[in-house]
């Protein structure tokens, strides 16, 4: 049986139900739309800010770079390929301008071949990269060369080589090209580098790859980078899912991430000798 009292109440439930009902429905479906608008505008801003904006890659032959290449002309951008093999860079040129599944209006690459552990080679290089379309929009930091041996058995030549190439080389070719997106008071600037750049890794001393994203394709990664710099987003992991989980490990249970990178360690040392 129904008390009066709760007789009374009835009404007022039902009409605070419709109220909450009517009012929550509409916030919700508002919200997603004003979600859904940013995210269109975002995309948007983010193919106009690539679309005719002069796009250096460096390393630009193969990997990581030459499929940065091909989302990069597919976008519109305006291309400066450069890599030490020119044979390869007028291959990939032709591979671009041949193909033609493109919405947009594309241009023809330059290319510009040069050695980044060559500091003299450097500033001619980027002298004639600012003559290609006399400014640079986007640099990509994308060449380096991989190595794999314990410190022990590195040699300092090596560790000197690997350093020229991933790191001196790309801070010299930023550094001769920064003073003109200074002066244009404009320019991006993106460093790829591998997972190792933030966990270190067994038997990876001297290595910091900047060709691949550990884990994921050429293909993937490329159109994830499109994407991060049509967003201008400051820092991105591409990785796989266990490598980006290594990266929080690290910083959340520092202690537990360098007891399993010690026993890793030591599994690949005994399969080495066995």
């Amino acid at each position: 049986m129904v008390s009066p009292a709760t007789r009374k109440s009835l009404p007022k439930v039902k009409a605070m139900d419709f109220i909450t009902s009517t009012a929550i429905l509409p916030l919700l479906f508002g919200c997603l739309g004003v979600f859904g608008l940013f995210r269109l505008l975002q995309w948007v801003r983010g193919k106009a800010y690539l679309r005719n904006a002069v796009v250096v890659i460096t390393g630009a032959t193969s990997g990581l770079g030459k499929e940065c290449a091909k989302v990069f002309y597919a976008a519109g951008a305006k291309l400066v390929l450069c890599g030490r093999n020119g044979g390869a860079l007028e291959e990939l040129i032709r591979e671009l301008t041949a193909s033609h599944a493109t919405k947009v209006q594309t241009h023809k690459p330059y290319l510009v071949t040069f050695d980044l552990t060559d500091s003299g080679a450097i500033v001619a290089a980027a002298a004639e990269i600012l003559q290609c379309f006399g400014y640079v929009d986007i640099l990509v930091n994308n060449a380096g060369i991989s190595y794999r041996g314990t410190i022990m058995d590195t040699t300092v030549d090596v560790d000197k080589r690997v350093m020229e190439t991933n790191y001196f080389g790309p801070v010299a070719l930023t550094k001769a090209l920064l003073p003109s997106m200074i002066k244009r008071r404009q320019g991006h600037i993106v460093a790829i580098s591998s997972i190792q750049g933030k966990i270190s890794i067994p038997f990876r001393s001297a290595f910091m790859d900047t060709t691949t994203a550990q884990g994921r394709s050429p293909v993937e990664v490329a159109q994830d980078v499109l994407a991060a710099v049509g967003k201008k987003k400051k820092d991105v992991i591409l990785a796989d899912l266990l490598p980006s989980l290594a990266v929080y490990l690290r910083t959340l249970a520092p202690g537990l991430f360098f007891s399993l990178m010690a026993s890793r360690a030591r599994k690949e040392r005994k399969s080495k000798k066995s």
